[in-house]
């Protein structure tokens, strides 16, 4: 069961080990991009290449959807960002129970965003725990579980990816041992537990008051999705790459030239833009979007 990229290493693994995949589930078609043309889920398109038998309900919890599962007969339930919570009945109808592939060192980074909030927390490291799913989410015993360094510059779509292909892996490995009654689970410490709030598009505007630090893991947590942007003269402008530099002090949201480029000075030190976006445009590196815009340099930004 699951639904983005995320999801895709894990269904290759279980196809490349031979295991005997007897459905996927993932999450209805749905209209995507300016034309709002139906859109496969990038799960559904690996399936059909791997002519797997596809389940695409809108709901686990009818009686249809329960009928439909438990016709499968499934020994195990794997589930990798999946997007629907899964009924209680489904936890108990396989031998072995449902597992979960989870983005983040649980207990910390429960819930729908783990690897953006990493970054946003400025955590040095986060990994993948491959646990059993219960009622309250992603509070389940782990079963496995393996820690990556999050490097300095890397956006949450770059982490994801790389967590993607190591999820799938882990979770072929543990599967083998957990059928083979080699694991014993370890329950979590719950008082450690943290939550991570999925971001809204608002969550995106920059905030020049912030310190640059602050602002450089925003950046980097908000791209791909919501993405970050500021407002000058009137139009949204995306930042897509930048990076923190020192901690002067000087006014929020001023763009200068300095040694390091074109600088934005923030509450405490300066952002350095690499690309950026103007609305409506292509993203550009920030001296091809200076060669039209040159009034650029002295303006205040978010005004």
């Amino acid at each position: 069961m699951g639904t983005p990229d995320f999801a895709g290493p894990t269904l290759q693994g279980l196809a490349d080990c031979g295991a005997l995949i007897v459905g996927v589930y993932t999450r209805p078609d749905r209209p995507a991009g300016r034309g709002k043309k139906t859109s496969k889920s990038p799960v559904k398109v690996l399936a059909e290449s791997l002519s797997l038998p596809i389940f695409q309900p809108d709901s686990l919890s009818t009686t249809e959807s329960r009928a439909q599962l438990e016709s499968l007969r499934p020994d195990v339930i794997v589930v990798a960002a999946y997007g629907l919570i899964l009924p209680d009945w489904t936890l108990s109808l396989p031998t072995h129970g449902a597992v979960n592939v989870h983005p983040s060192l649980l207990p910390r980074h429960r819930g729908p965003a783990p690897v953006a909030n990493a970054i946003l927390e400025g955590d040095e490291e986060t990994g993948v725990t491959v646990m059993l799913i219960e009622p309250k989410v992603d509070s389940g015993p782990i079963l496995r579980i393996v820690r990556v360094a999050i490097g300095p510059a890397e956006t949450t779509g770059e982490l994801t990816g790389r967590l993607s292909k190591i999820g799938g892996r882990l979770l072929v490995e543990t599967l083998q041992d957990w059928t083979a009654g080699l694991i014993n689970p370890m329950p979590q410490n719950h008082a450690l537990a943290t939550f991570s709030r999925k971001a809204t598009r608002a969550d995106g505007e920059i905030n020049w008051w912030l310190s640059s630090d602050e602002i450089d893991r925003r950046i980097r947590a908000y791209e791909p999705w919501p993405g970050s942007f500021t407002f000058w003269a009137g139009r949204r402008l995306k930042i897509i790459e930048a990076a923190p530099i020192g901690d002067k002090a000087g006014k929020p949201g001023l763009v200068a030239r300095g040694q390091c480029g074109i600088l934005v000075q923030t509450g405490r030190g300066e952002i350095a833009l690499r690309r950026v976006q103007p609305e409506g445009r292509r993203t550009m590196h920030i001296e091809a979007f200076l060669t039209g815009h040159p009034e650029f340099v002295g303006a205040t930004l978010g005004d």
